[in-house]
């Protein structure tokens, strides 16, 4: 079961520890910083289709996310 709150603050801690915004990340995703502000919020998770490029942005694994941490 996958925790939405979790996964959010995972995205926010990864994005902030690679000193990323969230327009930074939401440029380098093709997405808008309002999306990208959903998912730390744990209003939404992000796109199946994105999850390699997100990991891979914020340098760890989809698993990783996913499970927050």
């Amino acid at each position: 079961m996958i925790n939405i709150n979790k996964v959010g603050a995972q995205i926010a801690a990864l994005r902030k520890a690679r000193g990323l915004t969230q327009a930074e990340l939401g440029e380098r995703l093709n997405v808008s910083f309002q999306a990208v502000s959903k998912w730390e919020r744990a209003e939404a998770l992000p796109d199946i289709g994105l999850l390699v490029d997100l990991a891979g942005i914020l340098g760890t694994s989809a698993d990783n996310i996913l499970t927050g941490g």
